[in-house]
């Protein structure tokens, strides 16, 4: 039987205030535990929770961003449930009434060896709290309780069921992720449980309408677990189904070490947490003044960035898409063809795409820390250019430049001329490496006068290697069809 998959996904982005939702706590990362849990945040008797501006401001820049409406009025709810980390009995979230409704995430991603580009419906973004951590290392045998963590702010980002794979599904948490960190709400630390996610996912048999039932697999940190994940549900619920099982809903944890996925509990319904509004908090009430404030402070946006790239720089829909992959990416990009120029903008991609972007992973190195400065490859860029190098010899130089770490802008031309790596464009001795090169291959030099005219590569190939690769190539190929043709 041919089946497919369904996929939909909810994000739990940690929003970048100095404090927490509800309280004026803390929220730094690693501080020791139950040092960042004021009265508010452990539902000690008589305390109130006070709204925070700044996470309502985070939520519409993000509603802004992905073309959603902004709710002009939404209501905090009690999500009620048991757990040793949830000091009250209950997290305040959002239920009926969402600060964010509907939105889009476009994307793109290798399908079938060809690149696609892909909108996904989200459903909505609501704000809530996030619970305590239970740790269960170090403690001779018992659990212990952090409520640090209670009370910080997050913003949930729910799609609508409309992935077909694991590369689409990682390919949607990556963009959103990149949006996230690009809009300034949230810092994207994965390790940390900045942006964690929670996979729906479920399979039905090719043709069918209806949906199969799902399972969620919670709280997966890394864009490789997503897909592992996946992959391993997705084969756990065909086999089910092909013995004879059913498909039981419920919630699921992935362990990456044995390659599957355990049941953590079954999946509960809306009904089942009892949600009522909050009584504490009144309605969140958000004017058109409030929205415009907020617009107006607004970065330029990814897709707005792509279509600027592709009608200012030339460049192809794929090369644009990764450009804006990051802000610090299309920073850097930009930054480069600033100094080498338009001219030079799409051999800026093809460098960031490519020997860039392998050494930045073969490092651990993200762009924004990379040794290489924008003005330092833009200096590169403009040697390959003015034909001072070739783009082989080019690499030679950036692997130089990436250990160099040097602060020097002109670093490029110092290697250059340490390591005598200029390309010998004088005729005279380009004429004596070719008839140096045609005397010694006889052979390639009858078959391309027979007719066969990819022998001349061989011949340049010779040619390039006699003048160590610093033979200018166009020069080369130009001496040679004329020497070719008397």
């Amino acid at each position: 039987m041919q089946w497919e998959v369904v996929i939909g996904i909810e994000n739990h982005v940690q929003l970048t205030t100095n404090s927490k939702i509800f309280s004026g706590s803390a929220i730094a990362f690693g501080a020791e535990p139950n040092t960042q849990a004021s009265p508010v945040d452990l539902a000690l008797p008589g305390v109130l929770p006070v709204m925070n501006r700044g996470a309502v401001e985070r939520a519409i820049r993000f509603g802004l961003a992905v073309g959603a409406k902004i709710a002009p009025q939404s209501v905090f709810a009690r999500k009620n449930y048991f757990y040793p980390d949830l000091p009250k009995g209950y997290q305040i979230s959002q239920f009926e009434d969402p600060i964010v409704v509907g939105g889009q995430v476009t994307f793109g991603f290798e399908k079938d060896g060809k690149f696609e580009t892909r909108t996904v419906n989200l459903t909505r973004a609501h704000l809530e709290e996030d619970a305590g951590k239970s740790l269960h290392e170090d403690y001779a045998g018992m659990s212990g309780i952090d409520l640090n963590r209670a009370g910080t702010p997050l913003l949930e980002i729910v799609s609508e069921p409309e992935m077909r794979s694991a590369a689409e599904a990682v390919a949607y948490c990556k963009a959103l992720h990149s949006l996230v960190v690009w809009l300034g709400v949230c810092d994207g630390n994965m390790q940390e449980g900045s942006f964690r996610c929670d996979i729906n996912v479920s399979v039905r048999p090719v043709g069918q309408k209806e949906f199969g039932t799902r399972c969620e697999i919670k709280n997966l940190n890394s864009f490789r677990f997503i897909e592992e994940a996946v992959a391993v549900e997705v084969r756990r619920q065909i086999e089910l189904i092909e013995d004879g099982g059913k498909v039981v809903q419920a919630t699921r944890l992935y362990d990456p070490d044995k390659k599957e996925t355990r049941a953590m509990r079954s999946k509960e319904d809306a009904q089942d947490y009892r949600y009522f509004p909050d009584p504490d908090l009144p309605p969140l009430t958000i004017g058109e003044d409030w929205i415009a404030r907020v617009r107006s402070d607004m970065p330029e946006l990814p897709a707005a960035m792509r279509a600027r790239f592709v009608s200012d720089y030339a460049l192809p829909e794929y090369d644009s898409m990764i450009m804006t992959s990051s802000h610090q990416m299309a920073a850097y990009f930009e930054a480069v063809v600033a100094i080498a120029g338009k001219d030079n903008a799409k051999a800026a991609a093809n460098w960031l795409m490519g020997d860039v972007a392998s050494t930045l992973n073969r490092e651990g190195v993200d762009i924004a820390d990379s040794p290489v400065e924008a003005s330092q490859l833009a200096l590169l860029l403009k040697r390959i250019a003015d034909g001072t190098i070739s783009n082989k010899i080019a690499k030679e130089v950036f692997a130089a430049m990436w250990e160099a770490k040097s602060a020097d802008e002109n670093i490029a031309d110092a290697i250059i001329d340490q390591k005598g790596l200029r390309q010998i464009s004088d005729s005279g001795a380009l004429e004596k490496i070719v008839d140096d090169v045609l005397a010694a291959n006889a052979k390639s030099v009858e078959q391309y006068r027979a007719g066969k005219e990819a022998a001349i590569n061989a011949l340049i190939g010779q040619a390039m290697k006699a003048s160590r690769g610093k033979a200018n190539p166009a020069q080369l190929t130009e001496l040679f069809k004329k020497k070719l043709a008397g």
